[in-house]
């Protein structure tokens, strides 16, 4: 896998959110459903147990507009809702650059629209700007010129529904070849990665209180195989080890299984299947005996610390500044996927544009935590976009 990420951008946001007034129909991270099965193992067929969480926007997907029909529709200039959902590891930059869009800030307004800064020519306001670069024109209301509506489920679902055609934008956090493993052919979907994640290990701040602060890659795999049960093998309490996990459709679990098995579909043991990152969390913060994979943007939950990997020589701890987990060889880092189906139309590409730009890369990606695109890589992804027409 690809690791071209710049250090670790700063974690604090250098603005703050904005109002949710101007933010999408997305499903409250707060009102997720957690997955937990208690059954001990997530090598099954990844259902999380309770109520069916789905990652339908306000919008749904099964309303798509019945937009006129050209020779190339993805060229046309279609005003619906951009529909996206899918990852929870995307989720928290995808739905902070939709609050930005739906807020379509004016030009006076550099607190929230810094353009100056970035070296844009424009007294747009901040969706009409972007969406003019592929020729949208802007509203007379001061609305964007079409709403971006972001939901939250799995990269599973994410990718499934792009395939489908359900939505525009399918966000994934694992690759669609370990996501959709029996299709013959990914040609129809085209990979726009956005940022990087470092996946980081954390226990109970009870473990790590305790002197566990570290393990081996090989101590990692006997723990998801079962073959470590107790924290006094690690050099820690006399206390049973509650090992959790993402249910088997999350891209989060794809990758990690991916990366420390080299099997995306390894069968792994585990206490509890959680099906969103910010219920693992809490999960492993409200335990005194827990550990498990997080996606980065979730690490400053209270109650739980991240733990140093030592993998094949090196020892990666978090925000080293040299062997951090935004190093290029990080064995559990991943890259976090918006898929579009069969090209990329210019409404998509506005926005994916939007978020790889250097701005849209110092306000969505950086404040949740996660790596930016180093400007090589940053070339490439842009290179996969239609031709503007400004």
């Amino acid at each position: 896998m690809a690791r071209d990420s710049k250090r670790l951008s700063d974690l604090v946001s250098r603005r703050n959110f904005i109002a949710t007034a101007g933010a999408t129909g997305a499903v409250a991270l707060a009102g997720c459903s957690s997955g937990d099965d208690g059954d001990g193992g997530d090598g099954g067929d990844g259902s999380d147990g309770g109520s069916e969480q789905t990652d339908e926007p306000a919008d749904t997907a099964t309303e798509q507009q019945d937009t006129e029909e050209t020779d190339t529709p993805n060229e046309s200039l279609d005003l619906s809702p951009l529909q996206s959902g899918g990852s929870s590891t995307v989720y928290p930059v995808a739905n902070k650059a939709a609050s930005y869009w739906q807020a379509n800030r004016p030009a006076e307004d550099t607190e929230y629209w810094p353009w100056e800064e970035y070296g844009y020519d424009t007294d747009k306001n901040l969706a009409d700007y972007w969406a003019g670069l592929y020729g949208f024109e802007p509203s007379d209301d001061g609305t964007p010129p079409f709403r971006y509506v972001v939901g939250l489920s799995h990269s599973g679902t994410g990718v499934r529904k792009v395939r489908d055609e359900i939505y525009d934008i399918g966000n994934s956090s694992g690759n669609v070849e370990d996501e959709l493993p029996d299709r013959d052919s990914y040609d129809d979907f085209v990979d726009h990665v956005v940022a990087v994640d470092g996946q980081p290990l954390v226990v109970s701040s009870e473990i790590a209180d305790a002197g566990v602060t570290g393990i081996t890659g090989q101590q990692l795999k006997d723990l998801y195989k079962g073959r470590i049960t107790n924290w006094s093998e690690l050099g820690g309490p006399d206390r049973e080890i509650r090992v959790l996990g993402r249910v088997k459709d999350s891209g989060t679990r794809t990758s990690f299984v991916s990366n420390v098995f080299d099997n995306p579909s390894e069968d792994t043991t585990v206490a509890n299947r959680y099906g969103q990152n910010q219920r693992l969390a809490q999960a492993i913060a409200q335990a005194d005996n827990a550990i498990s994979y997080l996606a980065l943007a979730f690490l400053d939950t209270d109650g739980l610390s991240p733990i140093s990997l030592e993998w094949e020589g090196t020892t990666y701890t978090f925000q080293d500044p040299q062997n951090g987990l935004d190093s290029r060889n990080y064995p559990l880092s991943r890259d976090l996927h918006m898929y579009t189906w069969q090209g990329t139309s210019k409404k998509e590409a506005a926005v994916i544009n939007m978020m790889l730009s250097e701005f849209g890369q110092d306000t969505f990606v950086a404040p949740n935590n996660y790596f930016t695109l180093g400007e090589k890589r940053l070339e490439e992804e842009r290179a996969k976009l239609p031709e503007q027409s400004n």
